[in-house]
């Protein structure tokens, strides 16, 4: 189960290079609620990753599930929007009405996200709900807050956008639950339920160790297959699709109660370190220190290949500079 989800969210050996392997680097989206998480992310799974690999012109940054901050592919905006869509009536409007507001105002030029909400008479924060609506594409650097721009609406129908949204969270999360893809994308669990009902034809019921799920059915011999060769060493970001889960699921990937209490903090989560497939640890950056806290003793070879890892992070003045620091 868990060799299919690192198979699955391409964190096996990395992909060449390209637009081809970013989207499919950022197929359920990579979280970028952290500074420069997504660059992580990607480089985890893409070769020759730069500071700047989010901003590729194949992808964009938007408020996406949850009104978190997410990179996706630009041709899977649709998806990353209008799939969050709100159902109710008083939530469509809202959207609606703040994402023509705010076109109104912007007129085509970007504009920080302050200055937006004071000439809207709102908080800032009240920009995300207009983003379901497709048409708002933001830029943050975890400086500040971000800026905003408008763009014309994606040529999607919203429950398409919605299906194919469930289809990519089962894909990278799977086995999963309605429940668990209704509080991922932030339509709350009858919407998540709807849409998986939708999807019947596609699904497969599992069994595992974390309880009962489901899977689409066009990935079921990749889950009964044997693990592929895992990567010596990734060093994944907090908000990283392997590491977003919750309750048994958590159980499954690191079965220590003490090590879920490291990874998943009541605040501001570490980065998970994968060894050999593993989650071996944790770790932390401070400038050009990276602090690892492995929940085992590492071989040479092991931590070799940590070390490797981590003078290749994409960090901007720091690629090759960085100092490795460990905790026993």
């Amino acid at each position: 189960m868990l060799a299919f989800r690192r198979a699955a969210g391409s964190l096996g050996e990395r992909m060449p290079a390209g637009a081809p392997s970013l989207r499919r680097a950022a197929w359920a989206g990579l979280q970028d609620s952290m500074p420069r998480a997504a660059v992580l992310q990607i480089h985890a799974r893409v070769a020759e990753a730069r500071p700047s690999a989010w901003e590729d012109p194949s992808l964009v940054q938007l408020w996406g599930p949850r009104y978190s901050v997410f990179v996706v592919a630009e041709r899977d905006r649709a998806v990353f929007s209008l799939g969050t869509l709100p159902d109710d009536d008083a939530g469509l409007r809202r959207a609606r009405d703040l994402a023509a507001r705010l076109h109104a105002v912007l007129d085509g030029a970007p504009m920080a996200s302050e200055a937006a909400g004071r000439a809207l008479g709102v908080h800032p924060n009240m920009l995300r709900y207009a983003a379901a609506t497709g048409t708002v594409l933001i830029r943050w650097d975890g400086a500040r807050r971000p800026t905003v721009r408008t763009v014309p609406p994606p040529k999607s129908d919203p429950r398409a956008a919605r299906l194919e949204l469930a289809r990519r969270y089962l894909h990278v999360y799977g086995p999963v639950t309605a429940q668990s893809f209704g509080r991922w994308a932030g339509i709350g669990p009858s919407a998540g339920a709807a849409a998986f009902g939708a999807l019947a034809g596609e699904l497969v019921p599992v069994s595992t160790p974390a309880g009962d799920g489901q899977i689409l059915a066009v990935d079921e011999a990749a889950c009964r297959a044997g693990p592929a060769p895992a990567a010596p060493a990734r060093l994944l970001p907090s908000g990283d699709p392997y590491l977003l889960f919750h309750g048994p699921d958590r159980e499954l990937l690191v079965p220590d109660a003490a090590h879920r209490d490291a990874l998943w903090t009541p605040r501001v989560w570490p980065g998970g370190l994968l060894v050999g497939g593993e989650l071996a640890g944790t770790w932390r950056r401070a400038g050009p220190v990276l602090t690892i806290a492995p929940w085992r003793p590492l071989s040479a070879a092991e931590r070799d290949a940590v070390v490797a890892e981590a003078g290749s992070l994409p960090i901007p003045g720091a690629q090759g500079r960085i100092a490795v620091r460990w905790l026993t």
